[in-house]
């Protein structure tokens, strides 16, 4: 499937020999295009109650993410006197924002090698614990540096749920939904940050109610760590510690209505493609494969629109609306803030299920070309409004000046423009970035995408007011724009589209290139190869 060095290609010679005449075809074929044999393990068109059941399970932490991320908002603006100080101080404020982060930052760069490791599954137990812990320790602090020890520790919950639970959910969905399966988890992303600003607002005028804000994320961790009991390993995970017979389970519930040599032949499909990476992993050590991330072409590539995609997500600025929205409407006028607020984690929600609908027909690289320019939009009208609005301030915010109401609703309209631009792409289409790397790095990939992330969240998040106050909120959302117009350049010219395509065939399309081309011709081949086993099969006229 990759085009890995030297060293790796004479490990590879290794092989078992005794593996039966359709492995190795399926083998043979599966390497360096696309398999005909994959093709035709694909043909099941329903997806089951347990792949339901399984992907809701695992969105949970997807709500968590969200909810923990979004709760901060409200916190902030309620907290008032009660961890000591009469009001938090703005580098009080980022400290306890970038806690998170920054705990997600190392969970997420943690989260991959640990999953090689132990399987998907035990990380997001752990992930639960973890989150449990510190909203149990957030509620019942009264100091700021509590505080931000709690939400540290909560931020690598965030980091290992939001680098596994996509991974987790590639690998067990049907190759025809993927992309669906894992906007399922941003979906319940969006959703955690609505109920937080929900929460939020339902609290805001209750003494100490921040407390109940941040302690009630213990539920839903509470609720995923019962279910993760009863959920199967990844069967790529099985097959690569050589449990076949419970990978051939784990497929024969996913593809229940599927025929019993049609789950055969997939199985064989997935042996086929996971033995080079079973072979490379059992053959070299953490080290060498991290290193390969460079040195290998294929590796490097598939890293390289990884990691960029996810910095794009961050350095846009969204975020600062999910941390600062609630203060940023208080400053400019409006009287519910926290309510205000809702209404743009409202927007984020609904077009996320725009994408939910899209995301597999209309293609991921497709959705960001024409979703990007909205959020360039967005962003630059919200620049000239702060623009003109803060005239009679000297081009600041000034706590308790008087704005006008018509600049303040244009600022709104902005960022609903903005949010909804970025729901329908950018926020959804970096969390696919699993499907980008073979399994015997894909742990190590995902990690890195994911660190690169929480890296772009941290300074984002820890320079938002301190660039506010510099260069004033016209010049700090016009600076947004610029790079978001960088980041529709970079996915123009380096972003393939891999909808259609399995994990396995996905590496093929970085051999020569950032395989925008390649990966058009290789989903027309496959095209072409399901109608011709329709035809054969009966299933369409001929």
């Amino acid at each position: 499937m990759i085009q890995p060095s030297e060293s790796f290609d004479e490990k590879r010679q290794t092989k078992d020999s005794t593996q039966d005449e359709l492995y190795e075809i399926t083998r043979r074929n599966a390497v360096g295009d696309v398999s005909q044999y994959a093709a035709v393990a694909e043909v099941e068109e329903h997806t089951t109650w347990f792949v339901w059941l399984l992907v809701a399970c695992c969105t949970i932490s997807g709500l968590l993410f969200g909810y923990d991320t979004g709760v901060i908002s409200g916190t902030l603006v309620t907290i008032k006197g009660d961890l000591g100080p009469a009001q938090l101080s703005d580098g009080q404020k980022e400290f306890i924002t970038s806690a998170t982060t920054l705990g997600a930052l190392l969970g997420g760069l943690a989260a991959g090698a640990m999953s090689d490791w132990t399987g998907r599954r035990p990380v997001l137990g752990i992930a639960d614990i973890i989150f449990v812990g510190g909203a149990l320790g957030q509620a019942v602090c009264h100091t700021v540096w509590s505080m931000i020890g709690c939400r540290f520790l909560i931020g690598i919950g965030v980091g290992l749920a939001s680098c596994i639970a996509p991974l987790y959910i590639q690998e067990l969905s049907p190759t025809r939904m993927r992309g669906r399966m894992v906007v399922l988890n941003v979906v319940m992303i969006t959703f955690g940050q609505v109920v937080a600003y929900g929460i939020d607002a339902g609290f805001a005028n209750v003494s100490g109610g921040w407390r109940w804000m941040v302690g009630l994320g213990t539920v839903p961790a509470g609720i995923q760590l019962i279910c993760l009991a009863f959920l199967p390993e990844s069967p790529r995970i099985l097959i690569r510690k050589g449990n076949i017979e419970a990978a051939h389970k784990v497929l024969k519930r996913v593809y229940s209505q599927a025929t019993a040599e049609q789950i055969d032949l997939q199985l064989q499909v997935l042996r086929a493609s996971v033995q080079q990476s079973v072979d490379i992993a059992n053959s070299t050590t953490f080290f060498e494969r991290f290193n390969s991330m460079i040195t290998v072409p294929v590796n490097r590539r598939a890293l390289i629109i990884g990691c960029g995609m996810q910095a794009f997500q961050q350095l846009c600025g969204f975020n600062t609306l999910m941390y600062y929205s609630a203060s940023l409407f208080q400053e400019i006028g409006f009287n519910q803030p926290t309510a205000v607020g809702l209404i743009v984690s409202g927007t984020n929600f609904i077009f996320t299920l725009f994408a939910l609908k899209y995301i597999d027909i209309v293609g991921r690289r497709r959705i960001m070309v024409f979703s990007a320019p909205g959020m360039v939009f967005g962003l630059a009208l919200a620049s000239i409004a702060f623009h003109y609005m803060t005239l009679h301030t000297g081009g600041d915010l000034v706590t308790g000046a008087s704005y006008s109401r018509s600049w303040s609703a244009i600022v709104l309209l902005s960022m609903i423009i903005f949010v909804a631009s970025y729901a329908t792409g950018l926020g959804n289409v970096p969390w696919q970035q699993g499907e980008l790397f073979g399994l015997e790095v894909r742990g190590i990939g995902t990690s890195l995408s994911t660190a690169t992330n929480w890296a772009g969240n941290l300074l984002i998040g820890s320079t938002y007011l301190s660039l506010m106050a510099k260069i004033t909120p016209a010049g700090a959302f016009g600076f947004y724009a610029g790079l978001c117009l960088l980041g529709w350049l970079f996915c123009l010219f380096c972003f393939p589209e891999t909808a259609g395509l399995s994990l396995e065939e996905v590496q093929c399309i970085f051999r020569d290139g950032f395989g925008i081309r390649e990966s058009q011709r290789m989903r027309n081949q496959k095209r072409e190869m399901m109608i011709q086993q329709n035809i054969k099969a009966g299933q369409v006229d001929a």
